[in-house]
């Protein structure tokens, strides 16, 4: 009974997924929407396969800025929070300033890293680490905040010292909140990979997108969006089998994905 009911719970977004394609490829059929306002899923899996090596070319590109940034951007997280941990008076000082950093709109960002840095990889990098670090942060420095003050005493009694106490106590109580954070980034950084393209790239997925877009070629950037989708669907499955194989005592809160 338990395992027909999990078959269910697996199958039941892919079964409503695909009336939501029925659902989309009948009413561009039925209402004879013009391709170049929206076109079927159907016309659109078409397109990739015919443009699949052009796909390829500007998605290997934005996933290398993605993924460039969103790695730099667990480095920069990590260390952040753990200062922020341990120095009281910066965290006082930064995290409000933190919190500031979100504010500004990603777009703007985009606009000046590219006039100040140029067209290449750096400013796509850039965004992405600025776009990232921010949930890692954040999930970190709670996950940290919340560890059992009692096993911090009990370490500290027995004359462990701060870093000690850190990696055996803190570290590996507070890990699944960080991949929780690492896990909505990385659905975060295509997404900034291909912002940053949008405004000034001569590849990736942002720039396709701008050229078919101009040219009202609708199935063809679908076809970019599917592969988006893809790459950050990609990402996320990549952080939980990562959570799964480093945070073993997280396992049970993971519903066991890896293990069926």
């Amino acid at each position: 009974m338990k395992k027909s009911v999990n078959i269910a719970n697996k199958t039941a977004p892919i079964v409503a997924f695909l009336i939501l394609l029925v659902i989309w490829e009948l009413g561009v059929r039925i209402y004879h929407i013009p391709g170049y306002i929206l076109t079927g899923p159907g016309q659109v899996l078409v397109t990739i396969t015919k443009t699949y090596p052009m796909l390829w070319f500007h998605g290997s590109m934005t996933l290398l800025e993605a993924i460039s940034g969103f790695i730099m951007a667990i480095a920069i997280a990590f260390i952040m929070a753990f200062l922020l941990d341990t120095l009281f008076w910066l965290n006082r000082a930064v995290y409000p300033l933190l919190i500031i950093s979100q504010t500004i709109p990603l777009i703007v960002l985009a606009v000046l890293f590219t006039i100040w840095f140029g067209f290449g990889l750096l400013p796509k990098i850039l965004v992405v680490i600025l776009v990232c670090f921010f949930p890692m942060v954040i999930s970190f420095s709670n996950g940290l905040n919340t560890v059992d003050p009692d096993q911090i005493s009990l370490f500290r009694s027995m004359g462990a010292s701060r870093f000690k106490t850190f990696t055996m106590v803190k570290l590996p109580a507070a890990m699944p909140s960080f991949f929780s954070g690492i896990r909505i980034s990385a659905t975060y950084s295509i997404m900034a990979a291909v912002i940053a393209e949008w405004l000034g790239s001569n590849r990736g997925l942002g720039y396709y997108m701008t050229l078919q877009q101009k040219q009202f070629a609708i199935d063809r950037v679908l076809a970019a969006v599917v592969v988006i989708c893809l790459l950050s669907l990609l990402l996320v499955k990549l952080i939980d089998l990562l959570e799964y194989l480093l945070v073993p005592w997280n396992r049970k809160h993971l519903g066991q994905v890896w293990e069926n």
